[in-house]
């Protein structure tokens, strides 16, 4: 039969063995490769993927007791660990290194231990299997749970293809003792990690015993490469489920793109060599399995598959993985150049000092005094005119545009009252001045906590907001941050304090005497004082009805108890209507007042103090103070150290990466 469309005959392999003495499988290899591959290992051993750079990686996924680690250890010609249950617990990196000058096998395991800390340990091939036991239970524990800590497994020997695979743990959906509920979520994440990248080719180990699309490793790849354009199977067992085989692998019902390799694995204690021959032997005589095309069977063709495939991979990514780190180097040397410079000096230490505060300034200047907010157009609370402004608006509102009254109160009562209570030997109908002032200071006294509040809030929203953009501007300059909060904590202390002592002066002028030069309180007094003879007729007058219509107050009064006060209802009335209209001029000093008061002290504290009191905090209070502010503060000093290292790593990276296009340049 003739092989299927996507075979060519360039992957034809006969398992003879060279002039050099070596096998088919060391006939895999190109001299262009090894430095295709070296470079990818460098670059993984950097941990170029801790920066999101995907690298072009073959890997073996399969379910439990597919006979994936049997392939493994016919590529790589070594035993690997078996059993029941899960043997691969953590990601195995395999690098297959061709030699044909080692006379014995090279082989090392490299990890991390718990300290983080590379350990790098000698193998030989009858201790592989214990050595990588003994490493596996370093990573992830004594146990049977799995963890995603690769371990990497370099051999390097005569006769094997130049590979680089990793290994994950088999699929199983049932676990035994000692594993967790959850193994098989697990296990699934660690695949659909490694395979979701689309440098990533997915080597899907298949049993010919069981139905492919049954197969939940087919599934798993199916899900992130639904064309199969980077899945290769191969399917191992063949011995044992031989009918229906070609039919299987011809028709391809699970989109398999790179298309399927059929291998025969080593049986009990046959050397690698005998199973080699014993391979050849079945599929050239086995009366089913002679039938399929001899470009898709054999371990020796799967390994020169896998180091075509693993090649062209790499040469296409090799672009792209440049670009991506020049991106990231470009990012990370940006972020170095734009972080603060180490200061060395106190002269540093204090220019840095000045011109952060000159930003400071600048930036609540424009969003304290000006209602300039370019920096901030989407964060509303650091308009801060704006709010200041609302602030002041509610706290007019607050203040009774006619002056307060208790609930209830029949009208003028308290007047006549308090016009009683001062009566003396005097001439009769002279107005009484003192009345007056009694209620103007109840009425003041009333009101005087609005005043309080209103500055008390307007100065808790400055702190707030000063501090932010304060510590905002020494952000780089942790060492900073607490005498600036101290600083903006004394200033606005000190700025509560001439606040209250300015509005509690503010209330006790308005309680000191009474006089107005707002030409608002004659007009008023006019306007009221000519309802007069309506009240005055409505009071004496018993048969006029008891309900009248006074000026500023809401519907109309009744003044039928008034009666009984008839002599000193008139002087009530016209008291009535001279605290109505100098009330207004009251509110009106009131608010203003406050609100130039906040205004000036605002502008006070942002153009003069706030600098003079951070330099306090920071320089002037401690003989110390300027060498903390040289002193890097400790994670600003981490962020310097980490950026360094990063663009150290990636510095490496593109020089490895470079020198490897220039070979592929000279070649070409």
């Amino acid at each position: 039969m003739s092989p299927p469309k996507h075979e060519t005959a360039s992957f034809k392999v006969v398992a003879d063995v060279g002039r050099d003495g070596t096998t088919a499988l060391a006939a895999s290899y190109n001299d262009r490769i090894r430095p295709l591959l070296d470079a990818v290992d460098c670059l993984r051993h950097l941990k170029v993927t801790q920066e999101g750079i995907q690298l072009p990686t073959i890997v073996v996924v399969g379910d439990q007791s597919s006979g994936k680690s049997s392939v493994l250890e016919s590529l790589a010609g070594i035993s690997l660990p078996r059993g029941q249950g899960i043997c691969t617990r953590v990601p195995l990196v395999m690098r297959l290194q061709h030699d044909p000058a080692a006379a014995v096998p090279l082989i090392q395991l490299q990890y991390y231990n718990q300290e983080k800390k590379l350990v790098t340990v000698d193998t030989t091939e009858a201790g592989v299997t214990a050595a990588i036991r003994s490493a596996t239970d370093v990573i992830a524990g004594s146990g049977k749970g799995i963890l995603n800590t690769p371990l990497t497994l370099v051999v390097r020997k005569r006769g094997v293809p130049d590979l680089t695979m990793v290994d994950l743990p088999g699929i199983t959906r049932v676990p035994v003792h000692g594993q967790p509920e959850n193994i098989y979520e697990q296990i699934s994440d660690i695949i659909t990690e490694y395979i979701t990248p689309k440098e990533s080719i997915i080597l899907n180990v298949l049993s010919a015993t069981v139905d492919f699309p049954t197969c939940e490793s087919i599934r798993m790849s199916q899900r992130v490469d639904p064309t199969g354009e980077r899945t290769l199977a191969v399917v191992t067992k063949v011995d044992k489920a031989p009918e229906g085989l070609l039919e299987k692998v011809t028709a391809d019902d699970v989109n398999i793109g790179l298309g399927y390799v059929c291998v025969r694995n080593r049986v009990g204690d046959e050397t690698y060599e005998q199973a080699r021959k014993e391979e050849a032997r079945l599929f050239g005589s086995h009366p089913l399995l002679s039938k399929i095309d001899k470009s898709i069977v054999g371990v020796p063709v799967l390994a020169q598959r896998l180091t075509q495939i693993q090649a062209s991979i790499v040469t296409r990514c090799l672009p792209e993985i440049v670009e991506k780190i020049n991106d990231k180097l470009r990012k990370y040397t940006s972020e170095l150049d734009d972080m603060p410079r180490n200061l060395s000096t106190a002269a540093d230490a204090v220019r840095v000092l000045f011109h952060i505060l000159k930003q400071a300034r600048e930036t609540l200047e424009k969003i304290l005094v000006r209602g300039d907010f370019d920096d901030f157009p989407d964060d509303r609370r650091l308009h801060g005119t704006a709010r200041v402004a609302e602030m002041l608006h509610k706290y007019a509102a607050k203040l009774p545009a006619m002056y307060p009254t208790v609930a209830n109160e029949l009208f003028l009562m308290e007047e006549v009252q308090v016009l009683e209570e001062t009566k003396g030997i005097r001439l009769p109908n002279f107005p009484l001045r003192s009345a007056f002032l009694t209620i103007l200071r109840r009425k003041i006294n009333i009101v005087s906590p609005l005043p309080h509040e209103f500055v008390a809030e307007v100065w808790a929203y400055v702190e707030i907001v000063a501090t932010e953009v304060l510590l905002k501007r020494c952000e780089n300059y942790p060492q900073l941050h607490s005498a600036a909060r101290r600083a903006m904590q004394s200033l606005m202390e000190k700025t509560r304090g001439r606040s209250a002592e300015f509005v509690g002066e503010m209330i006790e002028m308005e309680l000191a005497a009474d006089y107005t030069s707002n030409p608002d309180y004659v007009k008023s007094c006019c306007e009221m004082e000519q309802q007069l003879d309506v009240f005055t007729e409505a009071v004496k007058d018993t048969r006029k009805p008891p309900k009248v219509n006074v000026r500023g107050e809401v519907g109309e009064v009744d003044v039928a108890h008034l009666r009984q006060h008839r002599e000193v209802a008139e002087q009530a009335f016209e008291m009535h209507v001279r605290l109505a209209a100098y009330w207004r001029s009251v509110v009106l000093r009131i608010v203003d007042g406050a609100a130039l008061h906040v205004q000036r002290s605002i502008r006070r504290v942002v153009e003069r103090e706030l600098e003079a009191e951070v330099v306090r905090e920071a320089v002037g209070r401690a003989a110390a103070g300027i060498d903390l502010i040289v002193e890097e503060g400790p994670a600003t000093a981490a962020k310097r150290e980490r950026l360094k290292k990063r663009i150290e790593l990636l510095r490496q990276s593109k020089d490895v990466v470079a020198n490897i296009t220039d070979r592929i340049a000279i070649d070409i």
